[in-house]
């Protein structure tokens, strides 16, 4: 007879004494058992036998007899029937009736489930590598349920392509990878200046945390010999990754939460000890701290993830193999890299669900497209309105749907409004510097002044954008130019000197990696900037999406806000450097002033009347800077307002949801933040009716609505839909 894969396989194993194999019992409650014992017949299986190239099962049926009894349906051992001269060894192979657990049999026929039969009788073969799988873990003739040993199959395939889509991963610059060896230096000199100076505290520090992690271990060693494990009471703020109750009732899955606690104070605790006088490099080591801690969470690994393993169990590996699969779709999409998707990228499309306000292209360059949106009002404003949104992403921000779209809200209050989209730049806009974008601003104040036969206009920008529109704000000064009337600033800083979660990033070892990186590829690129930003939220914006999505095997959702997101835009080297070493590092704008068509831009020639709004918890542009760079500006007319929440979802607040209010104060710029946010007044509901009441004195009268046309197409033009 032709030796099949499995004889070969079964030629290696050798079997163990089934004594050694006894199955651990488990002290787990019922809600837990599902999980307890399966891995308690693993744990039991895999004790029974073990792998060897020298000494092949030469014994057949008589060194099977000694293969432990098997109830689980899942490793349950099924025997052809005996052939001729083999009939002997029947009785040793063949499990007997009682040996055979309740839930192993079918309810109609008596067959074992799991398992489909072929005509003759015989087991249908499960695929080769399944087969291999369990025969070496678990016995000769072991086999998996038909789905079970199918994905298998599946993870062996999506292993390949993932294999495959890693390899595709362009090497970067080591500076844009990590930290460089300063910082690491800085950290080792503080340690081994308190060891040498106060050895006392670094003793005090370890024998502290040995103390608590052995009295963990007592404890819960104590509670489990009792048999009556009770979770300690919950200390300090409730952390939301533990949220499942088995972190509280499981002995296995709440020792591994209290442990990782007890770690995670430890290492904060130790970092903050470290004697650093300079107070960046402090600020640094504290954050890559928190990473750590971040990354190393129990909830961020299968084996101790227990919605990940009941998932699994319950679906006899399916969600594993289809996070597998969400997790090479994401390294495929993004040349290589592991960037793990927040949103389902196919359930919109822009220009149909997204950024679907009427309008038309009224201008195009290689660097951008203007977009008049068409009235809603019989009657509008003479003095016309633009907005300049970031290019750092797509401007629709401003117009998700339309019952949280901002351009639309403006459009229906009477205002003639244009908007810039932005061109997602390639390598070929390498040299696109600061001052390609300030001539930008120009001519679309110069396009927008001749289309609606006016002298003067409004603008607004946001976050980047409107540190830009600062600069030209003071360039115009500068010229003599008033032809701006009132500015607008969403979420815009002017004054870097406090760097704020971004000090991490804006040290010489990073932006020097970025300006290497930049000078070979012409970009900076957006996959490279989604990283730099989730890691801001890293349990937000990593962590918790990948445990969703490749452990739990969930599709990202269906949520607009996050596919925007996901829909960033290369920036130009040379702008990107610019901005990172002349505004962010050196922070020239509020000090000897930017350097920019051979005039110094200073803060202080702002001078229009203005209105700024920072967002409550804004992680990007923090109200505290947003607010003391609006204080520093020459305008003497300013109003600033604060609204709740964060960088995005504070401005993109409508006002029929009621979710956010904002804060108002009359103490003026003069003494400071904290005395203005402590005298500002709580308003209910969205800022926009605020400010629209702040903007209406500063745009004119009415005329009759002015219809855009046809132009040179429909919003939101063709620049919004390039993918970096």
């Amino acid at each position: 007879m032709k030796k099949t894969s499995a004889a070969r396989s079964r030629s290696k194993v050798k079997v163990a004494d089934p004594v050694a194999a006894k199955p651990a019992v488990s002290a787990a409650p019922a809600k837990s058992a599902p999980v307890k014992s399966a891995a308690a017949k693993v744990k039991g299986k895999a004790a029974g036998t073990t792998l060897t190239a020298k000494s092949p099962d030469r014994g057949g049926a008589a060194s099977r007899a000694h293969s432990p009894e098997r109830s689980d349906t899942r490793t349950t051992t099924h025997r052809k029937p005996g052939r001729a001269g083999k009939a002997a060894k029947t009785a040793a192979d063949s499990p007997s009736p009682e040996s055979v657990a309740p839930d192993t049999l079918a309810p109609d026929t008596g067959a074992r489930t799991g398992t489909s039969a072929s005509p003759r009788g015989e087991p249908a073969a499960h695929p080769h590598g399944a087969t291999e799988f369990m025969e070496a873990a678990f016995g000769p003739h072991s086999r998996l349920p038909e789905q079970l040993a199918q994905n298998i199959e599946r993870i062996e395939s999506l292993t390949q392509r993932l294999v495959s889509a890693l390899a595709t991963r362009e090497p970067k610059n080591p500076g844009v990878e990590a930290p460089g060896p300063d910082l690491f230096t800085a950290a080792a000199s503080a340690w081994v200046k308190l060891l040498a100076e106060q050895p006392e505290r670094v003793l005090s520090q370890q024998v502290g945390y040995w103390g608590e992690t052995l009295r963990h271990f007592a404890e819960a060693q104590a509670a489990l010999a009792r048999g009556t494990f009770r979770a300690p009471p919950h200390e300090g703020p409730k952390d939301r990754r533990f949220s499942n109750p088995l972190w509280e009732s499981h002995p296995f899955f709440n020792f591994i939460k209290r442990q990782y606690q007890i770690n995670a104070d430890a290492m904060r605790k130790a970092a903050s000890d470290l004697d650093v006088s300079n107070m960046t490099d402090r600020r640094r080591i504290e954050w890559f701290t928190r990473q750590i801690i971040d990354m190393m969470a129990p909830t961020n690994f299968l084996a101790t993830n227990p919605d990940a393993l009941e998932k699994a169990l319950a679906t006899e590996g399916e969600s594993l193999v289809k996070g597998l699969e969400n997790l090479v779709q994401d390294v495929e999409a993004h040349g290589g890299e592991m960037i793990v998707s927040l949103a389902d990228r196919d359930a919109f499309r822009v220009g149909e669900d997204l950024g679907a306000t009427q309008g038309t292209v009224v201008a195009r360059t290689p660097l951008f497209e203007l977009i008049q949106y068409k009235p809603t009002t019989e009657q509008v404003h003479e003095i016309p309105l633009v907005i300049f949104p970031p290019w750092i992403n797509k401007f629709y921000i401003l117009d998700l749907k339309p019952q949280n779209s901002l351009i639309k809200w403006i459009v229906d209050q009477g205002h003639t409004l244009f908007v810039v989209a932005w061109k997602n730049p390639d390598p070929s806009y390498g040299d696109t510097g600061m001052d390609d974008y300030v001539r930008a601003y120009l001519e679309v104040m110069d396009r927008v002044l001749d289309l609606t036969d006016q002298p003067k206009l409004n603008v607004i920008g946001y976050c980047i954008a409107g540190t830009t529109l600062a600069l030209t704000l003071s360039l115009l000064k500068q010229r003599g130019d008033d032809r701006v009337n009132s500015a607008t600033f969403f979420t815009t800083l002017t004054d870097f000197s406090d760097q704020g979660e971004f000090t991490a990033f804006l040290q010489e070892d990073f932006v020097s990696g970025i300006g290497q990186e930049a000078s070979r590829t012409g970009v900076l690129s957006s996959q490279l900037m989604t990283r730099t930003f989730s890691f801001l939220r890293a349990n937000d914006l990593i962590w918790a999406p990948a445990i969703r999505s490749y452990m739990m095997g969930e599709r990202p959702p269906a949520f607009d806000l996050l596919f925007w997101n996901g829909d960033g835009t290369n920036l130009p080297g040379r702008m990107a450097m610019e901005y990172l070493r002349g505004l962010c590092q050196q922070n020239t704008f509020v000090n000897e002033g930017f350097e920019l068509f051979g005039l110094p831009l200073s803060v202080r020639d702002v001078t229009v009347p203005l209105c700024a709004i920072a967002c409550e918890t804004d992680h990007i542009a923090p109200a505290r800077d947003s607010w003391r760079g609006v204080s520093m500006m020459g305008s003497a007319d300013k109003t600033f307002i604060l609204s709740e929440s964060g960088h995005i979802a504070g401005i993109i607040n409508p006002p029929g949801k009621k979710k956010y209010g904002h804060y108002l104060s009359d103490r003026g710029f003069d003494d400071g933040f904290d005395p203005w946010r402590e005298q500002a007044s709580f308003h209910e509901g969205s800022w926009w009716p605020t400010w629209g009441d702040w903007l209406r004195p500063h745009a004119g009268g009415f005329v009759s609505a002015r219809d855009p046309g046809e132009g040179m197409g429909p919003a939101p033009g063709l620049y919004v839909h390039e993918r970096a």
